[in-house]
Protein backbone atom coordinates (compact mmCIF):
# COMPACT_ATOMS: atom_id res chain seq x y z
CA UNK A 1 0.00 0.00 0.00
CA UNK A 2 1.27 3.47 -0.86
CA UNK A 3 1.69 5.77 2.14
CA UNK A 4 -1.36 7.95 2.87
CA UNK A 5 -0.68 11.61 3.77
CA UNK A 6 -2.25 13.17 6.88
CA UNK A 7 -1.51 16.46 8.66
CA UNK A 8 -0.80 16.50 12.40
CA UNK A 9 -1.30 19.92 13.98
CA UNK A 10 0.59 19.94 17.29
CA UNK A 11 0.36 23.01 19.50
CA UNK A 12 2.61 23.35 22.53
CA UNK A 13 2.80 26.04 25.15
CA UNK A 14 5.95 27.51 23.57
CA UNK A 15 5.61 26.63 19.88
CA UNK A 16 3.35 24.98 17.34
CA UNK A 17 3.90 23.09 14.13
CA UNK A 18 2.08 21.39 11.31
CA UNK A 19 3.61 18.03 10.39
CA UNK A 20 2.93 16.13 7.20
CA UNK A 21 2.92 12.39 7.89
CA UNK A 22 3.04 9.66 5.26
CA UNK A 23 1.61 6.54 6.90
CA UNK A 24 1.55 2.95 5.71
CA UNK A 25 1.61 -0.46 7.42
CA UNK A 26 5.40 -0.27 7.03
CA UNK A 27 5.91 2.91 9.00
CA UNK A 28 5.47 6.67 9.37
CA UNK A 29 7.57 9.38 7.73
CA UNK A 30 7.26 12.90 9.15
CA UNK A 31 8.00 16.21 7.46
CA UNK A 32 7.66 19.54 9.21
CA UNK A 33 5.89 21.96 6.87
CA UNK A 34 5.37 24.90 9.22
CA UNK A 35 6.63 25.87 12.67
CA UNK A 36 5.76 28.97 14.67
CA UNK A 37 6.27 30.48 18.09
CA UNK A 38 3.50 30.45 20.66
CA UNK A 39 3.47 32.46 23.82
CA UNK A 40 1.29 34.55 26.10
CA UNK A 41 0.17 38.10 25.51
CA UNK A 42 -0.51 40.31 28.53
CA UNK A 43 -3.47 42.64 28.02
CA UNK A 44 -4.52 45.00 30.82
CA UNK A 45 -2.92 42.75 33.40
CA UNK A 46 -4.34 39.43 32.16
CA UNK A 47 -2.27 36.76 30.43
CA UNK A 48 -3.92 35.51 27.21
CA UNK A 49 -3.23 33.20 24.30
CA UNK A 50 -3.35 34.85 20.88
CA UNK A 51 -5.91 32.41 19.46
CA UNK A 52 -6.56 34.19 16.14
CA UNK A 53 -2.83 34.16 15.37
CA UNK A 54 -2.68 30.44 16.23
CA UNK A 55 -5.51 29.84 13.78
CA UNK A 56 -3.73 31.84 11.09
CA UNK A 57 -0.50 29.90 11.64
CA UNK A 58 -2.32 26.56 11.53
CA UNK A 59 -4.01 27.57 8.29
CA UNK A 60 -0.65 28.56 6.82
CA UNK A 61 0.67 25.13 7.71
CA UNK A 62 -2.33 23.29 6.27
CA UNK A 63 -2.02 25.22 3.01
CA UNK A 64 1.63 24.22 2.84
CA UNK A 65 0.68 20.59 3.51
CA UNK A 66 -1.92 20.59 0.73
CA UNK A 67 0.53 22.26 -1.64
CA UNK A 68 2.92 19.36 -1.06
CA UNK A 69 0.24 16.69 -1.03
CA UNK A 70 -3.02 17.67 -2.79
CA UNK A 71 -4.33 14.22 -1.83
CA UNK A 72 -4.12 15.03 1.90
CA UNK A 73 -6.50 12.55 3.53
CA UNK A 74 -7.10 13.98 6.99
CA UNK A 75 -6.17 16.62 9.58
CA UNK A 76 -5.86 16.05 13.34
CA UNK A 77 -5.27 18.69 16.03
CA UNK A 78 -3.78 18.36 19.52
CA UNK A 79 -2.64 20.92 22.08
CA UNK A 80 -1.97 21.52 25.75
CA UNK A 81 -4.82 20.99 28.20
CA UNK A 82 -7.26 22.96 30.40
CA UNK A 83 -7.48 26.29 28.49
CA UNK A 84 -10.59 27.18 26.52
CA UNK A 85 -12.49 29.75 24.48
CA UNK A 86 -16.07 30.85 25.06
CA UNK A 87 -18.48 31.23 22.15
CA UNK A 88 -21.67 33.29 22.05
CA UNK A 89 -24.93 32.10 20.50
CA UNK A 90 -23.68 33.08 17.03
CA UNK A 91 -20.46 31.11 17.47
CA UNK A 92 -18.27 34.19 17.93
CA UNK A 93 -15.31 34.05 20.31
CA UNK A 94 -15.85 36.08 23.48
CA UNK A 95 -12.29 37.33 24.01
CA UNK A 96 -8.94 35.63 23.68
CA UNK A 97 -8.53 32.52 25.86
CA UNK A 98 -6.84 33.19 29.18
CA UNK A 99 -3.48 31.49 29.80
CA UNK A 100 -3.40 28.84 32.52
CA UNK A 101 -0.47 30.63 34.20
CA UNK A 102 -2.56 33.78 34.72
CA UNK A 103 -3.11 34.85 38.31
CA UNK A 104 -6.92 34.94 38.08
CA UNK A 105 -7.17 31.49 39.66
CA UNK A 106 -5.07 32.42 42.71
CA UNK A 107 -6.96 31.17 45.77
CA UNK A 108 -9.88 29.80 43.72
CA UNK A 109 -8.95 26.12 44.08
CA UNK A 110 -9.04 26.19 47.88
CA UNK A 111 -12.45 27.88 47.85
CA UNK A 112 -13.93 25.35 45.38
CA UNK A 113 -12.42 22.39 47.20
CA UNK A 114 -13.85 23.64 50.50
CA UNK A 115 -17.29 23.86 48.89
CA UNK A 116 -17.31 20.63 46.88
CA UNK A 117 -14.97 18.46 48.94
CA UNK A 118 -11.61 17.08 47.83
CA UNK A 119 -12.75 13.47 48.21
CA UNK A 120 -15.90 14.03 46.19
CA UNK A 121 -14.01 15.82 43.42
CA UNK A 122 -11.48 13.01 43.15
CA UNK A 123 -14.06 10.23 43.28
CA UNK A 124 -16.01 11.88 40.46
CA UNK A 125 -13.20 13.03 38.18
CA UNK A 126 -10.10 11.10 39.29
CA UNK A 127 -8.13 14.28 38.60
CA UNK A 128 -5.29 15.78 40.58
CA UNK A 129 -5.81 19.21 42.08
CA UNK A 130 -3.97 21.82 40.06
CA UNK A 131 -4.85 25.51 40.44
CA UNK A 132 -5.26 26.03 36.71
CA UNK A 133 -7.68 23.16 35.99
CA UNK A 134 -10.59 24.27 33.82
CA UNK A 135 -13.04 23.92 36.71
CA UNK A 136 -11.17 26.56 38.69
CA UNK A 137 -10.71 28.81 35.65
CA UNK A 138 -14.45 28.76 34.97
CA UNK A 139 -15.32 29.45 38.61
CA UNK A 140 -12.88 32.37 38.53
CA UNK A 141 -14.81 33.70 35.50
CA UNK A 142 -18.31 33.25 36.96
CA UNK A 143 -19.01 36.95 37.43
CA UNK A 144 -17.65 38.05 34.06
CA UNK A 145 -19.89 39.35 31.25
CA UNK A 146 -18.36 36.82 28.84
CA UNK A 147 -19.45 33.81 30.88
CA UNK A 148 -22.90 35.32 31.41
CA UNK A 149 -23.64 35.28 27.67
CA UNK A 150 -21.48 32.31 26.60
CA UNK A 151 -23.31 29.40 24.98
CA UNK A 152 -20.40 26.98 24.55
CA UNK A 153 -16.96 26.26 25.93
CA UNK A 154 -14.41 24.76 23.54
CA UNK A 155 -10.96 23.61 24.58
CA UNK A 156 -8.10 24.94 22.44
CA UNK A 157 -7.84 22.12 19.83
CA UNK A 158 -11.62 21.97 19.54
CA UNK A 159 -11.82 25.75 19.11
CA UNK A 160 -9.38 25.59 16.20
CA UNK A 161 -11.23 22.61 14.72
CA UNK A 162 -14.49 24.60 14.95
CA UNK A 163 -12.98 27.57 13.13
CA UNK A 164 -11.69 25.24 10.41
CA UNK A 165 -14.88 23.22 9.93
CA UNK A 166 -17.80 25.11 11.45
CA UNK A 167 -18.61 21.97 13.50
CA UNK A 168 -18.36 22.17 17.31
CA UNK A 169 -17.40 19.22 19.49
CA UNK A 170 -15.22 18.40 22.48
CA UNK A 171 -12.73 15.53 22.36
CA UNK A 172 -12.74 13.32 25.43
CA UNK A 173 -9.03 12.99 26.26
CA UNK A 174 -8.73 16.75 26.65
CA UNK A 175 -12.12 17.00 28.33
CA UNK A 176 -10.80 14.62 30.97
CA UNK A 177 -8.30 17.29 32.10
CA UNK A 178 -11.02 19.82 32.95
CA UNK A 179 -12.02 18.30 36.32
CA UNK A 180 -15.60 18.28 35.02
CA UNK A 181 -15.72 14.84 33.36
CA UNK A 182 -16.92 11.71 35.14
CA UNK A 183 -13.90 9.40 35.20
CA UNK A 184 -16.07 6.26 35.08
CA UNK A 185 -18.56 7.14 32.34
CA UNK A 186 -16.34 9.55 30.36
CA UNK A 187 -19.27 11.93 30.08
CA UNK A 188 -19.70 15.41 31.55
CA UNK A 189 -20.63 15.24 35.23
CA UNK A 190 -23.95 17.11 35.35
CA UNK A 191 -23.99 16.91 39.15
CA UNK A 192 -20.52 18.42 39.55
CA UNK A 193 -21.23 21.13 37.00
CA UNK A 194 -24.40 22.08 38.88
CA UNK A 195 -22.72 22.05 42.31
CA UNK A 196 -19.95 24.29 40.98
CA UNK A 197 -22.60 26.77 39.80
CA UNK A 198 -21.55 26.55 36.15
CA UNK A 199 -24.01 26.85 33.24
CA UNK A 200 -24.75 23.37 31.83
CA UNK A 201 -25.14 24.86 28.34
CA UNK A 202 -21.37 25.32 28.08
CA UNK A 203 -20.69 21.60 27.85
CA UNK A 204 -21.60 20.08 24.50
CA UNK A 205 -21.27 16.76 22.71
CA UNK A 206 -18.13 14.70 23.24
CA UNK A 207 -16.02 13.02 20.57
CA UNK A 208 -13.71 10.02 20.84
CA UNK A 209 -10.32 9.66 19.10
CA UNK A 210 -10.98 8.47 15.57
CA UNK A 211 -14.39 10.13 15.29
CA UNK A 212 -15.04 12.42 12.30
CA UNK A 213 -14.90 16.10 13.26
CA UNK A 214 -16.03 17.83 10.08
CA UNK A 215 -14.45 18.91 6.78
CA UNK A 216 -12.29 21.97 6.14
CA UNK A 217 -14.56 24.83 5.07
CA UNK A 218 -14.56 25.80 1.39
CA UNK A 219 -11.92 28.35 0.49
CA UNK A 220 -9.51 27.58 3.32
CA UNK A 221 -7.34 25.19 1.30
CA UNK A 222 -7.52 23.81 -2.23
CA UNK A 223 -9.16 20.56 -1.12
CA UNK A 224 -12.11 19.28 0.93
CA UNK A 225 -10.05 17.61 3.65
CA UNK A 226 -11.76 15.79 6.54
CA UNK A 227 -10.78 16.59 10.12
CA UNK A 228 -10.46 13.58 12.42
CA UNK A 229 -10.60 13.69 16.22
CA UNK A 230 -7.35 12.40 17.70
CA UNK A 231 -6.07 12.27 21.26
CA UNK A 232 -6.39 16.05 21.32
CA UNK A 233 -4.58 16.40 24.63
CA UNK A 234 -0.99 16.32 23.43
CA UNK A 235 0.00 13.82 26.10
CA UNK A 236 -2.76 11.43 24.96
CA UNK A 237 -1.28 11.49 21.46
CA UNK A 238 2.26 11.16 22.81
CA UNK A 239 1.36 8.08 24.86
CA UNK A 240 0.00 6.39 21.72
CA UNK A 241 3.53 6.69 20.32
CA UNK A 242 5.36 5.32 23.38
CA UNK A 243 7.24 2.42 21.72
CA UNK A 244 6.67 0.02 24.62
CA UNK A 245 6.36 -3.72 24.39
CA UNK A 246 3.89 -5.17 26.89
CA UNK A 247 2.53 -3.23 29.85
CA UNK A 248 5.45 -3.13 32.32
CA UNK A 249 6.49 0.39 31.41
CA UNK A 250 6.30 3.93 32.68
CA UNK A 251 6.34 6.93 30.38
CA UNK A 252 7.57 10.47 30.69
CA UNK A 253 6.20 12.83 28.07
CA UNK A 254 8.87 15.43 28.58
CA UNK A 255 8.72 19.02 27.41
CA UNK A 256 7.60 22.18 29.19
CA UNK A 257 5.89 19.73 31.55
CA UNK A 258 6.93 16.20 32.42
CA UNK A 259 3.87 13.96 32.45
CA UNK A 260 5.04 10.90 34.39
CA UNK A 261 2.91 7.81 34.73
CA UNK A 262 1.72 4.40 33.60
CA UNK A 263 -1.03 3.20 31.28
CA UNK A 264 -3.88 1.35 32.98
CA UNK A 265 -7.20 -0.22 31.99
CA UNK A 266 -9.10 1.35 34.93
CA UNK A 267 -8.69 4.46 37.10
CA UNK A 268 -7.09 4.37 40.54
CA UNK A 269 -9.38 6.25 42.93
CA UNK A 270 -7.95 5.26 46.31
CA UNK A 271 -7.44 7.73 49.12
CA UNK A 272 -3.69 7.16 48.85
CA UNK A 273 -3.84 8.10 45.17
CA UNK A 274 -5.76 11.28 45.96
CA UNK A 275 -3.35 12.28 48.71
CA UNK A 276 -0.42 11.70 46.34
CA UNK A 277 -2.16 14.01 43.82
CA UNK A 278 -2.07 11.51 40.97
CA UNK A 279 -4.44 12.00 38.07
CA UNK A 280 -6.54 9.64 35.95
CA UNK A 281 -6.83 11.14 32.47
CA UNK A 282 -8.56 9.53 29.52
CA UNK A 283 -6.31 7.88 26.97
CA UNK A 284 -6.92 6.55 23.48
CA UNK A 285 -8.87 3.27 23.20
CA UNK A 286 -10.43 3.60 26.64
CA UNK A 287 -7.12 3.51 28.49
CA UNK A 288 -6.29 5.55 31.57
CA UNK A 289 -3.24 7.78 31.74
CA UNK A 290 -2.41 7.47 35.43
CA UNK A 291 0.17 10.17 36.00
CA UNK A 292 1.46 13.15 37.84
CA UNK A 293 2.25 16.53 36.33
CA UNK A 294 5.87 17.41 37.10
CA UNK A 295 7.02 20.96 36.39
CA UNK A 296 9.35 19.71 33.63
CA UNK A 297 11.79 21.67 31.48
CA UNK A 298 9.80 24.86 32.10
CA UNK A 299 12.25 25.73 34.91
CA UNK A 300 15.19 25.49 32.50
CA UNK A 301 13.33 27.29 29.71
CA UNK A 302 12.57 30.26 31.96
CA UNK A 303 16.17 30.30 33.20
CA UNK A 304 17.39 30.47 29.59
CA UNK A 305 15.09 33.45 29.01
CA UNK A 306 16.67 35.19 32.00
CA UNK A 307 20.23 34.50 30.82
CA UNK A 308 19.60 35.57 27.24
CA UNK A 309 21.07 33.84 24.15
CA UNK A 310 22.76 30.60 25.27
CA UNK A 311 24.25 27.66 23.38
CA UNK A 312 22.09 24.97 25.00
CA UNK A 313 24.14 21.91 23.95
CA UNK A 314 27.30 23.56 25.30
CA UNK A 315 25.50 24.56 28.50
CA UNK A 316 24.30 20.99 29.06
CA UNK A 317 27.82 19.67 28.38
CA UNK A 318 29.18 22.08 30.99
CA UNK A 319 26.41 21.06 33.40
CA UNK A 320 27.37 17.40 33.00
CA UNK A 321 30.82 18.28 34.40
CA UNK A 322 29.37 19.98 37.48
CA UNK A 323 29.27 18.03 40.78
CA UNK A 324 26.29 15.69 40.87
CA UNK A 325 23.43 16.41 43.30
CA UNK A 326 25.30 19.30 44.95
CA UNK A 327 22.03 21.20 45.22
CA UNK A 328 18.47 20.01 44.60
CA UNK A 329 15.15 21.84 44.75
CA UNK A 330 11.54 20.74 44.59
CA UNK A 331 10.67 21.60 41.00
CA UNK A 332 6.98 21.13 41.82
CA UNK A 333 7.00 23.96 44.36
CA UNK A 334 4.33 26.47 43.20
CA UNK A 335 6.96 29.22 43.36
CA UNK A 336 8.34 27.89 40.06
CA UNK A 337 4.98 27.96 38.23
CA UNK A 338 4.70 31.62 37.06
CA UNK A 339 6.94 33.19 34.42
CA UNK A 340 9.83 35.29 35.65
CA UNK A 341 13.38 35.21 36.99
CA UNK A 342 13.81 31.49 37.63
CA UNK A 343 17.47 31.53 38.72
CA UNK A 344 16.60 34.02 41.46
CA UNK A 345 13.87 31.70 42.74
CA UNK A 346 16.23 28.72 42.68
CA UNK A 347 18.81 30.75 44.62
CA UNK A 348 16.18 31.70 47.21
CA UNK A 349 15.08 28.06 47.55
CA UNK A 350 18.70 26.94 48.02
CA UNK A 351 19.36 29.61 50.64
CA UNK A 352 16.14 28.74 52.50
CA UNK A 353 17.15 25.07 52.71
CA UNK A 354 20.79 25.70 53.65
CA UNK A 355 22.20 24.35 50.38
CA UNK A 356 24.93 25.90 48.25
CA UNK A 357 23.62 28.49 45.79
CA UNK A 358 24.76 27.68 42.23
CA UNK A 359 27.46 30.02 41.02
CA UNK A 360 27.10 29.83 37.24
CA UNK A 361 24.54 28.99 34.54
CA UNK A 362 26.11 25.53 34.25
CA UNK A 363 25.70 24.95 38.00
CA UNK A 364 22.10 26.19 37.89
CA UNK A 365 21.43 23.90 34.94
CA UNK A 366 22.90 20.90 36.78
CA UNK A 367 20.69 21.75 39.78
CA UNK A 368 17.60 21.91 37.55
CA UNK A 369 18.32 18.66 35.69
CA UNK A 370 19.27 16.78 38.89
CA UNK A 371 16.09 18.07 40.54
CA UNK A 372 13.93 17.10 37.57
CA UNK A 373 15.43 13.58 37.51
CA UNK A 374 14.70 13.34 41.24
CA UNK A 375 11.09 14.34 40.58
CA UNK A 376 10.89 11.69 37.84
CA UNK A 377 12.16 9.12 40.37
CA UNK A 378 9.48 10.04 42.90
CA UNK A 379 6.68 9.98 40.35
CA UNK A 380 7.70 6.67 38.72
CA UNK A 381 8.02 4.95 42.07
CA UNK A 382 4.73 6.29 43.38
CA UNK A 383 2.93 5.37 40.16
CA UNK A 384 4.05 1.78 40.63
CA UNK A 385 3.14 1.68 44.30
CA UNK A 386 -0.29 3.25 43.92
CA UNK A 387 -1.33 1.36 40.78
CA UNK A 388 0.22 -2.02 41.54
CA UNK A 389 1.82 -1.96 38.10
CA UNK A 390 5.48 -3.10 38.07
CA UNK A 391 7.78 -1.25 35.68
CA UNK A 392 10.88 -2.56 33.91
CA UNK A 393 11.50 0.32 31.51
CA UNK A 394 10.92 4.07 31.50
CA UNK A 395 10.15 5.58 28.10
CA UNK A 396 10.99 9.26 27.63
CA UNK A 397 9.26 10.78 24.62
CA UNK A 398 9.01 14.32 23.32
CA UNK A 399 11.62 17.07 23.25
CA UNK A 400 13.20 15.93 26.50
CA UNK A 401 14.34 12.74 24.76
CA UNK A 402 17.04 14.88 23.10
CA UNK A 403 18.47 15.88 26.49
CA UNK A 404 21.10 13.18 27.02
CA UNK A 405 22.01 14.41 30.50
CA UNK A 406 18.41 14.31 31.67
CA UNK A 407 17.84 10.85 30.17
CA UNK A 408 20.93 9.38 31.84
CA UNK A 409 20.16 11.02 35.18
CA UNK A 410 16.57 9.74 35.01
CA UNK A 411 17.90 6.20 34.45
CA UNK A 412 20.29 6.63 37.40
CA UNK A 413 17.62 8.13 39.66
CA UNK A 414 14.96 5.51 38.85
CA UNK A 415 17.39 2.60 38.75
CA UNK A 416 15.69 1.51 35.52
CA UNK A 417 16.54 1.32 31.85
CA UNK A 418 15.42 4.42 29.96
CA UNK A 419 14.45 4.29 26.30
CA UNK A 420 14.51 7.77 24.77
CA UNK A 421 12.43 8.57 21.71
CA UNK A 422 10.68 9.22 19.55
CA UNK A 423 11.16 12.96 19.89
CA UNK A 424 8.11 13.57 17.69
CA UNK A 425 5.87 11.26 19.72
CA UNK A 426 2.90 13.62 19.82
CA UNK A 427 2.80 14.14 16.05
CA UNK A 428 3.30 10.41 15.48
CA UNK A 429 0.46 9.45 17.83
CA UNK A 430 -1.77 12.08 16.25
CA UNK A 431 -1.01 10.75 12.74
CA UNK A 432 -1.44 7.08 13.69
CA UNK A 433 -4.91 7.63 15.14
CA UNK A 434 -5.92 9.41 11.92
CA UNK A 435 -4.43 6.64 9.78
CA UNK A 436 -6.22 3.96 11.76
CA UNK A 437 -9.53 5.80 11.35
CA UNK A 438 -8.86 5.86 7.59
CA UNK A 439 -8.14 2.11 7.55
CA UNK A 440 -4.50 2.59 6.56
CA UNK A 441 -3.26 0.75 9.65
CA UNK A 442 -5.20 -1.47 12.00
CA UNK A 443 -5.02 -3.12 15.36
CA UNK A 444 -4.74 -2.01 18.97
CA UNK A 445 -2.24 0.32 20.63
CA UNK A 446 0.26 -2.54 20.89
CA UNK A 447 0.18 -2.89 17.10
CA UNK A 448 0.74 0.82 16.53
CA UNK A 449 3.66 0.76 18.98
CA UNK A 450 5.20 -2.26 17.28
CA UNK A 451 5.20 -0.31 14.01
CA UNK A 452 7.07 2.52 15.74
CA UNK A 453 9.63 0.18 17.31
CA UNK A 454 10.48 -1.07 13.85
CA UNK A 455 10.86 2.33 12.26
CA UNK A 456 11.81 5.03 14.80
CA UNK A 457 15.23 5.94 16.16
CA UNK A 458 15.50 5.09 19.85
CA UNK A 459 18.35 5.38 22.35
CA UNK A 460 18.81 3.25 25.48
CA UNK A 461 20.31 4.52 28.76
CA UNK A 462 21.26 2.01 31.46
CA UNK A 463 21.39 3.11 35.12
CA UNK A 464 24.88 3.65 36.50
CA UNK A 465 26.02 1.02 38.96
CA UNK A 466 26.06 2.13 42.57
CA UNK A 467 24.02 5.29 41.98
CA UNK A 468 21.11 4.47 44.29
CA UNK A 469 22.70 5.64 47.55
CA UNK A 470 23.42 9.16 46.25
CA UNK A 471 19.89 9.58 44.91
CA UNK A 472 18.38 8.27 48.14
CA UNK A 473 20.46 10.78 50.13
CA UNK A 474 19.43 13.66 47.85
CA UNK A 475 15.80 12.64 48.18
CA UNK A 476 16.09 12.53 51.98
CA UNK A 477 17.78 15.93 51.96
CA UNK A 478 14.95 17.43 49.93
CA UNK A 479 12.25 15.90 52.14
CA UNK A 480 14.01 17.12 55.28
CA UNK A 481 14.39 20.65 53.90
Amino acid sequence: MSPIPVAAVDLGAASGRVMLAAVSPDGVALEEVHRFDNGPVRLLGTLHWDAPRLYAEVLTGLRAAVARRPDLASVGIDSWAVDYGLLDRDGALLGNPVHYRDARTDGVMSTVVAKLGAESLYDTTGLQLLPFNTLFQLVAALDTPALAVAERMLLIPDLLSYWLTGVAGTEVTNASTTQLLDVRTREWSADLIARAGLPARLFGDLRRPGDPAGVLLPGLVDAAVPVTAVGSHDTASAVVAVPAEGDRFAYISCGTWSLVGVQLPEPVLSEASREANFTNEAGVDGTVRYLRNVMGLWVLQESLRTWGPVDLPALLADAAREPALATVVDVDDPVFLPPGDMPARIAAACAATGQPVPGSPAAYTRCIVDSLALAHRRAVRQAQELSGRDVDTVHIVGGGARNELLCQLTADACGLRVVAGPVEATALGNALVQARALGVVGGELDDLRALLRRTQELRVYEPAAGAEAAWREAEARLIKS
